[in-house]
């Protein structure tokens, strides 16, 4: 059974929103603050939480930076405030949903299912130190000395490892964002593509957020598996994966 946090100051909403999931079957507790919410997790851990931004001791981004930083559990933001930038800004933080109010209940059912089936998949599918051990299959034509120099993107659990090193789970954002550049080593994608995966909507040429998700995601790569993300600016263009890179889908194809 998933365990649900249903973080909301508007108490008839919140009351709602945990009968519902739990008529559903979730495991569900509510809290009203970002204090509330930390005595919880202590209590016990949860799978999912759903986030409103606007609370009344701390913003919802500042909890999901705390909650990223400390827990493994999927966060759904659930917000009024709907602007380009406030729907970034949460999911570059770890955001694994972005949902604006009003929302439908039934929505908030479906994204916790399907959140609950990656982390399963995942959960299913072999530890990172597996994958050390075991060097990921070499794409049709390439030798197996190859291969053992090729990162491995892992589009089930939603990691990205080096050659040697240990893996990098991925938020949404740089999942979505990673999947477009290793589809195509070597070959530039535009900012424009970039944003319409990211955010729907057409590249602002005034906007940094693409760079500024690139130079996080760097650092992040860098900092947990010693190794230099191969990712490119292409100038006037966009970005590139200038790395040798196989899949999680080639590897499960080839074995």
């Amino acid at each position: 059974m998933a365990r649900i946090i249903v973080v909301e100051d508007e108490a008839d909403l919140r009351d709602d929103l945990v009968e519902y999931l739990d008529r559903c079957g979730f495991e569900v507790r509510g809290a009203s603050r970002g204090a509330e919410l930390d005595r919880l997790l202590d209590a016990g851990p949860a799978d999912v939480i759903v986030l409103d931004i606007n609370l009344p001791d701390e913003d919802g981004f500042s909890v999901a930076r705390r909650v990223r930083a400390s827990s493994s559990a999927a966060i759904i933001m659930l917000t009024a405030r709907s602007s380009l930038i406030d729907r970034v800004i949460g999911l570059e933080l770890g955001a694994d949903v972005y949902l604006v109010k009003p929302v439908d209940f039934r929505e908030v059912e479906a994204q916790i299912k399907a959140l609950m089936r990656r982390m399963q998949k995942g959960a299913d599918s072999p530890p990172a130190a597996d994958h050390v051990q075991a060097p990921p299959a070499a794409p049709a034509g390439a030798s197996p000395a190859d291969s053992r120099k090729a990162w491995l993107f892992d589009d089930i659990e939603w990691r990205i490892q080096p050659p040697s090193g240990a893996a990098v789970p991925l938020t949404a954002t740089e999942y979505k964002f990673l999947s477009l550049l290793v589809t195509a080593p070597g070959e530039a994608v535009s900012r424009q593509d970039i944003s319409l995966a990211l955010t729907g909507r057409d590249w602002d040429p005034y906007s940094r957020s693409i760079d500024s998700l690139v130079r996080r995601l760097r650092i992040k790569v860098e900092e947990r598996s010693g190794c230099a993300l191969p990712v490119q600016a292409v100038h006037g263009v966009g970005y590139a994966f200038v790395g040798p890179v196989v899949t999680s889908a080639v590897e499960d194809s080839a074995g």
